[in-house]
Order: C-alpha cells, then structure tokens, then sequence
C-alpha cells in the first residue's frame, strides 16, 4: 500500500510483546531507498548507488519481514535515548537529588536502559517534504521510566531526499529537568552492508580532541589532543590501519560545531565501489564504534556479522555529560526545546578524489 508518493508501507510481524510493527519503504526520484520501522525508527535498509550504479546496502540488517532480530541486536540502526551513550554507574544527581536507572552494561547505564527509545515501537505518520519522502515519529516518555525524571515527547523527522542525503531532524520537550541525548545507531559499511570487513574504508574526523576512557568505557573527563596517538582521523586513513593500538574504537571526539548550522563531522570513503559518506550534524561529539562486540553470532543480509563488519557514527553529546559538569550540558529543562538536526549525505566520487 502507497501512503503517500514515495512512501510504500508493509506489515513487518509484531515485537515479542505483542506490538505490530510496518516498514515503510521510502524511495527518492533517483530510486534510491531507505527502509525505517516502527520498532526502534530503526534504519533497517539502505540503499545507494556503486560507481557503476549498482543500487546496494550501505547498512547493517537483516533478510525478510521480522522484527525479530532487530529486537536481539545491539541496537541496529535504531534511534537511542532518553539518554544515548553511557551513564556511569547508572547514577546521577540533579537538582539536589540522586536518580538510579537500570544498570545495562557492564556496572553502567546504556542508551536510556533496557526499554529506551532504542526497544520500543513509535508512532509514525508518512509525509511528502519538498526535497523527498518523509516520516514523523513520535513516541511518549511518562516520568520516572526508565528511572529518568520529567515527561519528555520526543519527534523525529526522518527525510530521503533525492540528493541521496538522510537527514534525521530530533526535537523534544520536558515538563521537568532532565538529561536528554539522542542519536541513531546506524552501523555502516559502504561496500556490502557488513558482508565483510571496514578495516579498508578510509575515514576522516573533523575532530582535534577525545575522550579517554576507563576500562568499562566511560570517560575520564580529560579531553584529550589526538595527536600522536591512534585517534588522529584528521587525514584520512583506513579504519584498520590503528584499530589494534586502539584496542577497536567506542570512543567520541569532540567535533567543531558552527553554532546551530551544521558542522562536517566526519568522511567515510569505499575504495572498491567508490561510495562516500559525509556526516553533517549540529551536535558537539561523534561516537566512533568499530563493531568491536560483533562475533559472528547474528547472520544478516550477507551472511554472520562478524567482528569490524561495519562502524557507527553516532552524533551525540558527550557520554556521562550528566555527571561531567566540564562536558556539553545535557540538562533540559521545561519551558525549553531540545532540536537537533543530522545528516548522512551519500555520494559516488572518483578513484582520485580526496577524502
């Protein structure tokens, strides 16, 4: 069934709560597609052109019409929040007073607990905007789930403009303080939709600086210079050329924002299909994960995802921002909105143009 010109709905199963799940199948007027769900506003596909103009995946997901396996995965290609990223100890204080959310990781919190944004089924309302085919989404936040304070309403507009951009556009509101952060969890791999290895994508970061972590992956709160060390993306270089003295990336680095107008956060380019990604955002940092928890155990569209079968670039604020006070505020407060726009622009360039 055809919505709206460009938006094509289907039936995608129900979640294991119950809940029925569509996909919406959005195609540009250069053919070109992006599959979200309802389940998480999950990117479940996408599909741009190789040097020859071979349309192919440049994400990962699964065969077929189940939520199923989105459900199992580590957040594949979901929105996350209330809070994305990582929350030490799963505690924070504010406003004189201490809140406990769920522990998920390892000791801490992850992307808003186990019934964040990232595990549960949104409203969605199919649109046309002027540049392509466009979805509202919409999802109610109660005060006090998940431990978090404050009845938040979160929308994000998802548009598939016929550019070949993806422009995921966040807004929120609160009725009381509360830390918000949110993202997509997109894992890309440029060349086969995580059929093999990123280690040969070339990657380029407009970032100067990082912050460490401790050995369960929350920051120590220095920020610190990537110069000399194997966080420097600042000339493009492939992925896998430092991955081991990283120990894999889950790291954010600070980006160069421009005020409310959008900022070149990072360059991904395929050498084999000639496909190249440019991430465009308003947000102070970029989380860099080499999918180094991938072993191989979940078998997507091409087969097992094994380990650096794709990266992320989640554009966020920085990880444990509440209890970091030097850090980009996260705190939002009635009266207030939080927006955010981000962009993944997809292009195919030539073997000798510069990353």
């Amino acid at each position: 069934m055809t919505d709206f010109p460009g938006i094509e709905t289907r039936s995608f199963g129900t979640t294991k709560d119950g809940e029925a799940v569509e996909a919406y199948v959005l195609t540009n007027r250069k053919g070109a597609q992006a599959t979200i769900l309802s389940y998480a506003g999950t990117i479940a596909d996408l599909t741009v052109p190789d040097k020859d103009g071979v349309l192919g995946s440049v994400v990962v997901g699964f065969a077929g019409d189940s939520v199923t396996p989105y459900e199992d995965s580590p957040h594949f290609g979901a929105l996350v929040g209330r809070v994305a990223n990582r929350i030490a100890r799963g505690s924070f204080e504010l406003e004189g007073k201490a809140y406990h959310l769920a522990i998920n990781n390892g000791p801490n919190a992850l992307h808003g607990g186990p019934k964040g944004y990232s595990k549960r089924v949104w409203k969605v309302e199919p649109r046309r905007d002027s540049e392509g085919p466009s979805l509202r989404l919409t999802i109610d936040d109660p005060d006090g789930h998940e431990g978090y304070p404050g009845h938040v309403q979160v929308e994000v507009h998802y548009t598939w403009t016929d550019s070949n951009v993806l422009r995921i556009a966040y807004h929120a509101t609160t009725d009381a303080p509360t830390p918000i952060n949110l993202t997509n969890h997109a894992y890309f791999n440029l060349k086969d939709g995580g059929a093999t290895d990123v280690l040969g994508h070339l990657l380029r970061l407009e970032s100067d600086a990082y912050t460490p972590v401790d050995d369960t992956l929350i920051p120590t709160g220095e920020i610190r210079d990537v110069a000399g060390t194997p966080f420097d993306f600042r000339e493009p270089k492939p992925i896998g050329a430092d991955i081991e003295a990283a120990g894999g990336y889950d790291h954010n680095f600070a980006l160069k924002p421009d005020g409310p107008r959008l900022a070149l956060a990072a360059i991904v380019q395929e050498p084999t299909t000639r496909r190249h990604m440019e991430v465009w955002t308003d947000q102070p940092g970029v989380q860099l994960y080499s999918g180094n928890f991938l072993e191989g155990s979940m078998t997507g569209r091409g087969g097992p995802i094994h380990k650096h079968a794709s990266i992320c670039l989640e554009t966020q604020h920085f990880p444990d921002a509440v209890n970091r006070p030097e850090f980009p505020n996260t705190i939002l407060r009635q009266g207030e909105e939080f927006r955010s726009v981000t962009e993944y622009r997809f292009e195919v360039v030539n073997a000798h143009t510069p990353v």
